[in-house]
């Protein structure tokens, strides 16, 4: 008997343990070095650094609805590990709803709806498009529902708080880290460019930041290649390339790009020839550093996105003080840097898994 119920203790003490070891890691995401834009939502703001804080907790269990493009690749995985862990730490409720792509936007603006009319009294969304869910937000707004952009840009005016970095200056990044290594009067070199979806704010922010980074440069950027994120999409759109310009040296874009990039080159045996560079962080991006097989990717903290997002529905619920306009900090990681970043303030854990409800 008596060894049962020390059996039974040590096992209340490993769960205890293991409960506050949890919960330990989930307070050490902040303070975080970020930056805030004034004035808030203008495209010419100035940016200020900060050392984002949350609130310890939330007044209530207020229930947040987050709308996400798609759950397809590693990145909105990473959202949504942000926006989970940080609706549990707060002590909220929260529902998320995925709409399958970027060509799928009347499902994402019928999802918003529906997260409305079951009863969301803030919602996060991570947008298709930057113009096209105007009309849903004006709608949402109106309700005295707030309505916080996360990631992607939304121009509508009705937002209520913007949880983002300036992919203008992500994509600027990667095209100066190109740029520095092939400055004017050296060999030229040729890259595909793989942008993302057209028409969505992100992809054509990142698409200008890049083209502006290269100019006067000897990097030579072939036809831009638009297209969704899925993996089967990119791919073959790098085939492409590939077999139309056996002469290029960098295949760069999206995180998804260069994940699937990665297999094909090896595959052409083309790994020691053309180098490989995403504009945003992903796992695989990140273990594709690690291993010498991508170049160097920003990282823009996907997953603190997230948790600011849901920090910033909270204060707006509860009439407290917000930053409307913030995001992380930008810096680029590659083979020199990778080791002294710590992983999980910029990605999720390798182990998880998508969470839609947090109650």
């Amino acid at each position: 008997m008596k060894r049962i119920t020390s059996h039974r203790f040590a096992m209340a003490a490993v769960a205890l343990a293991t409960a506050l070891a949890a919960q330990a890691a989930q307070a050490q995401w902040f303070p975080y070095q970020a930056e805030v834009t004034e004035p808030a939502f203008s495209a010419t703001g100035t940016r200020k650094p900060i050392d984002y804080t949350p609130l310890p907790k939330a007044s209530k269990k207020w229930r947040i609805c987050v709308s996400v493009p798609h759950m397809k690749d590693a990145y909105w995985l990473g959202v949504n590990y942000g926006v989970a862990e940080e609706a549990k730490r707060l002590g909220v409720e929260m529902q998320l709803v995925e709409a399958g792509g970027y060509t799928n936007l009347s499902k994402q603006i019928s999802q918003i709806e529906d997260c409305v009319a079951r009863g969301a009294q803030a919602v996060v969304i991570g947008a298709i498009s930057g113009d096209g869910l105007d009309n849903v937000i004006k709608s949402v707004a109106a309700k005295n529902v707030p309505v916080i952009d996360v990631v992607n840009g939304i121009n509508s005016p009705d937002i209520s708080a913007k949880s983002l970095v300036s992919f203008y200056t992500m994509g600027q990044a990667s095209g100066e880290y190109l740029a520095q290594k092939h400055p004017a009067g050296s060999p030229a070199v040729k890259v595909g460019w793989f942008p993302g979806p057209a028409g969505a704010a992100w992809v054509e922010a990142a698409h200008k930041g890049f083209m502006e980074a290269v100019k006067g440069s000897a990097v030579q950027v072939l036809e831009p290649k638009f297209g969704d994120t899925g993996k089967e999409v990119q791919a073959k759109m790098v085939e492409d390339v590939l077999q139309g310009n056996p002469d290029v040296a960098y295949i760069a874009g999206t995180a998804v790009t260069a994940e699937a990039a990665v297999g094909i080159v090896r595959a052409r045996q083309l790994d020691k020839k053309v180098k490989l560079l995403s504009f945003y962080m992903t796992p695989g991006v990140y273990d594709g550093i690690q291993r010498g097989r991508i170049l160097a990717a920003p990282a823009d903290s996907m997953v603190i996105q997230g948790r600011i997002a849901i920090d910033q529905a909270v204060r707006l619920l509860e009439g407290k003080d917000v930053t409307r306009h913030v995001g992380p900090k930008i810096f680029v990681v590659d083979s020199a840097n990778i080791k002294s970043v710590k992983q999980d303030n910029i990605l999720p854990p390798n182990a998880f898994k998508p969470v839609f409800n947090v109650k």
